[in-house]
Formats: C-alpha cells, sequence, structure tokens
C-alpha cells in the first residue's frame, strides 16, 4: 500500500479493514492499474429510479467525473474511522505532496475550481486575517487585479472572479505588458494549445510575471498529474488539477501545487477557517482519498492503461466499420489534457439514414443506456452536408463496454442502412417574422426577453434579447412546430444555449426551453405590441 499507510498502527490499519467490509475483495478484483472488468452493482442508483450510464464521453463532471480507485475509496474509509486536527492534516499531506510531485508545498482543495477560488484569495490576501474576512470585498487591498490572456477566458474563471477581483483581459503581447500594473495580484492561464501556440504563450507570460514577482496561476484541471511538474517547471507559480478526472480521486477534491508560501496561504483561506472560502469545504476523507490517489497515480502502468483503451477503440471499430457507408478512425491525442485514445465513427447519411443526434439520443434513452460525442449533421431538418457520426473516448470506460457499446451502434447503424434519411418538409402554417416580447418561466424566476425574427418559406433567422446581451437566432418552422436556438460567448468565457420549441397558435407562440447545462424553463411569446400604435408584426 501507500506509504502514508505506514503512518498508521497495524491495529488501527487492522481496525479499519474491519470497518470497511468487502474493501479487502474488492481490492482484490480491481486492479489498479486498469478499470475493473465489470461496473459494480448499480442498485443504489436505480432504487431511486436514477439510471446509470457507461460512459463514453470522458471525465465530465455533468455525468460523475471517473469511477475512484479502490486504493482511494479504501483510504476514504479507513480515514472515517480517526478524528484529526485539519490544519495539522493539511501540513502532513502537503509534505507527502512535496515527495511525491517535487512540488514546494500541496494542498487538497474542494475540487479544481475551489482550489482555484483559493489560490486567487492567496495571491490578494495573502494569508493575512484581516483581508481574509473581507472578501470578496477588496476595497482598501493593495492588489485586486487578475490579469487574463483572451485565450484563457472560460467558464472555470468564474472561481477566480468570486474572490473580487478585477479582470484585465488582455489581447496580445503589448497588451499583456501594459497590463502588469502594480494592482495585478495575479496571472491566470488555461493549461491548452492556445497558452502553447497562441499570441501569448508561456515563453512570453513567464518571463514578464517573473521580472515583476507577479504569481501565474495555470489551470491544469483535465491534465495528466506531470512529474516533475510541467508547469512549475516553465515558471508557473502555482498549478491546480481536478481529483475526480484522469487521477481518479475523489470527484468532490482537487490539487493546488507550487510556491510553499502561497500553497500555504491558500489553506488559510478555505476552510475549516472560517470567512468567505467555508463554503469550499473539503473533508478529511476527501483529502485522505485524495493523497492515495497521487500516490497510486505514480504506480499506475499507464503503458498498460492506453495498450487496454486501444484495444477497445479497436474492437468497436472493426465491429462497425465491417457496415457498408461506415468509416472509423482513431486518433491518439498526447497532449496532457484529457489524454485518450478517441474512435470517430462517420457515415454518409444517403446510405444510412440516421444522424449521430439520433444515434446519440437513442442509446442515451434507451437500456443499456450509452453516453458518448455526435458530430455532423443534427436533425434531418437541418441543411448541409450529408455527413453525420459519433466519437467514444476511450478514458472512462471499463472493461467489458466496448462489447455492448459496439453491439448497440452496429444493431442502430445496420437497421439504418439504405434507409432514406426522414426531413419534414411540411410548410409553415403562417409566418412569424416581425418582434415578439418572450416571457421564460425559470426554475424560481421569471423574465422578459425579445425575438426579432425574420422568415423565409420555412426558415427563420433573427436575434435573441436576453437580460444583458443580443444572440444570434436560428431556427425553422414546419407546419405550425416551431425551434430556434441561439448562443454566446459570454464575455466572462462561459456560453450560454438557448433552444426554444415550441407551437404557434393564431398570434402567440409557446413550449419548452431546453438550457443546456442549465436544464430547462418554459417560454411563451406574443407580438410586441408598439406605444405609438405601430403594427405589431411586420
Amino acid at each position: 500500500m501507500a506509504r502514508y499507510w505506514n503512518r498508521l498502527s497495524r491495529r488501527q490499519w487492522l481496525r479499519g479493514s474491519a470497518l470497511m467490509g468487502s474493501a479487502p475483495a474488492l481490492l482484490a478484483r480491481r486492479a489498479t492499474a486498469l478499470p475493473d472488468a465489470t461496473h459494480p452493482p448499480s442498485n443504489i442508483y436505480q432504487k431511486i429510479g436514477v439510471r446509470p450510464v457507461i460512459n463514453c464521453r470522458g471525465t465530465y463532471t455533468i455525468i460523475g467525473g471517473s469511477l475512484e480507485l479502490p486504493e482511494v475509496t479504501a483510504a476514504q474509509q479507513a480515514a472515517g474511522q480517526h478524528y484529526v486536527q485539519l490544519d495539522e492534516l493539511a501540513d502532513g499531506i502537503g509534505q507527502r505532496l512535496v515527495e511525491l510531485t517535487g512540488a514546494e508545498w500541496g494542498m487538497v482543495s474542494a475540487g479544481c475550481a475551489a482550489g482555484l477560488a483559493h489560490a486567487t484569495s492567496a495571491c490578494v490576501a495573502g494569508g493575512n486575517p484581516d483581508l481574509h474576512v473581507r472578501i470578496p470585498d477588496l476595497r482598501g487591498f493593495p492588489k485586486d487585479e487578475v490579469v487574463i490572456p483572451a485565450h484563457s477566458r472560460n467558464e472555470y474563471d468564474a472561481a477566480v472572479r468570486s474572490i473580487g477581483v478585477r479582470i484585465v483581459e488582455v489581447q496580445n503581447a503589448q497588451d499583456f505588458q501594459a497590463a502588469l500594473g502594480p494592482r495585478v495580484a495575479m496571472i491566470y492561464v488555461l493549461a491548452g494549445p492556445n497558452a502553447e501556440t497562441g499570441p501569448l504563450t508561456y515563453d512570453v507570460i513567464y518571463p514578464a510575471a517573473r521580472d515583476r514577482n507577479i504569481p501565474v496561476l495555470v489551470d491544469a484541471a483535465a491534465e495528466i498529474l506531470t512529474i516533475p511538474n510541467v508547469h512549475l517547471q516553465r515558471g508557473a507559480t502555482l498549478v491546480g488539477y481536478s481529483g475526480g478526472k484522469c487521477i481518479r480521486g475523489p470527484q468532490s477534491a482537487g490539487l493546488i501545487l507550487g510556491r510553499k508560501d502561497l500553497v500555504k496561504a491558500a489553506w488559510v483561506h478555505g476552510a475549516p477557517h472560517h470567512g468567505y472560502g467555508r463554503a469550499m469545504k473539503v473533508g478529511k476523507e476527501e483529502a485522505m482519498g485524495m493523497l492515495a490517489a497521487v500516490e497510486t497515480w505514480t504506480k499506475r502502468d499507464h503503458q498498460a492503461e492506453w495498450r487496454q483503451w486501444m484495444s477497445w477503440m479497436n474492437y468497436i471499430a472493426g465491429e462497425v466499420g465491417s457496415i457498408d457507408g461506415v468509416t472509423t478512425s482513431i486518433k491518439e491525442t498526447k497532449e496532457l489534457s484529457n489524454q485518450s485514445p478517441v474512435l470517430d465513427i462517420r457515415w454518409n447519411t444517403d446510405k444510412i439514414g440516421t444522424t449521430g443526434a439520433d444515434v446519440e439520443h437513442t442509446l442515451f434513452t434507451t437500456e443499456p443506456r450509452i453516453t458518448l460525442s455526435s458530430s455532423g449533421r443534427r436533425h434531418g431538418d437541418e441543411p448541409g452536408g450529408n455527413e453525420a457520426g459519433v466519437s467514444i473516448t476511450a478514458y472512462m470506460m471499463c472493461a467489458g463496454d466496448e462489447k455492448v457499446v459496439a453491439a448497440r451502434l452496429r444493431t442502430l447503424l445496420s437497421q439504418a442502412a439504405g434507409q432514406k434519411l426522414a426531413i419534414d418538409n411540411t410548410p409553415p402554417s403562417s409566418d412569424i417574422g416581425g418582434e415578439w416580447d418572450v416571457q421564460i418561466e425559470f426554475a424560481a424566476s421569471r423574465s422578459m426577453h425579445s425575438f426579432y425574427l425574420r422568415q423565409k418559406d420555412c426558415n427563420i433567422e433573427g436575434t435573441h434579447q436576453g437580460d444583458f446581451l443580443v444572440r444570434d437566432l436560428m431556427g425553422t418552422i414546419h407546419g405550425n412546430t416551431v425551434k430556434m436556438t441561439s448562443s454566446i460567448g459570454e464575455q466572462h468565457g462561459a456560453a450560454l444555449s438557448y433552444t426554444f420549441t415550441g407551437t404557434v397558435s393564431g398570434d402567440s407562440m409557446a413550449g419548452d426551453l431546453n438550457l443546456g447545462e442549465y436544464r430547462s424553463a418554459r417560454w411563451s411569446a406574443t407580438p410586441h405590441k408598439y406605444r405609438l400604435g405601430g403594427p405589431g408584426r411586420s
């Protein structure tokens, strides 16, 4: 077992093992290097009406991230049998992470996003409790700005912004140099190709930050854990990882590695200490589980994992590639983020009358339930090419999944072979061009939006005015059925997508609103009434 177990007496370990019940059998059945041969019983979910899925997409939080390694589960169960002083635990884990990773110090956070927030707090408050208790009100703080290259804006920089800092977004090297003033507390960079080859690469960022003594925080949530750490070696001050992705630790844990004083300050700005960070509590169980995951990471046979993943992708490719009109290819990505073989399955809808979206939807809504990604045309009523497809990521699959997935895909594509893709040619029942007042009923509130629509035959285009921003909108109307989609990448990096489906009835429209990750709502629309008595619609 991992080295930290040596700190437990034999008696403590036996006590923990007895309380774990079936944990030793679980350890014997599940290999550390590879996912278990079969899925564990799923009735824990089914008994409350929740249907588990076979994960062919990857480490998405919405579908549970990854499956914990057995060492992680065992560590959490053992840790839960004793009380410890959490500051002392943080020091012990920090020192062990130094030994394992070569970083100056490390800490476990309640997920990577929490770690980003704590790291930002460390850079603006430095462990000073007088400042800490005022976060996110940074008035009077000597440093309250964070510089972010435009290519690094993303949904997760909300964790940085939550501390109350002012974001300075920069486009190029000239803007970056000009932005590095005396109030800059930190530079935030999202790890990935844009930071390697874009207008603001690591090689531009690190020297300028070092010359001005400004910390650089790298968000490497979905990356593999490199030892020695590639980001810290290149010049980053701090780097954050998700625990529940490729490291296969607790889904609710993350890592911050880097400069010792700042990592220690980051711990001060989180739970169990009071103030803003109290909301992002990591328990003793998750902390020890995350340490166990890092311990195990250093011992896993990563080459054997890759060979196993490739065998699964080759098996599925062989099963579906024999269908006339289907082509397959495997991409062996070596990027640090989401490092996994990906199988791309494509077909011509003239030969196989279904779309990637239809296949994705069928697999997700029937049994056995499978989640994967679709590409190409989404629906038969959309204009465009006749290419469609799905992709499968091996990363989080379990042994045996490949046979289930291959059989289901082969059945669906074989059934659609030789069929004509269904296209709705029903003419529109009315012209809905013009300005509309749109009422949206969210989970616990309502809001008024606006549509500005132009219609040509069955096609709709225009704009969707939301609470703050205007989005381009496109869609169709067949008979009295309307479907319109608007989306935009917001200024802060997050993307919002609205899909309106509904029915036109006289001078009104109503239906369901798909909000993507924000679930669903209801909408209704009526022609806008101009105050000066003008026509409601053109």
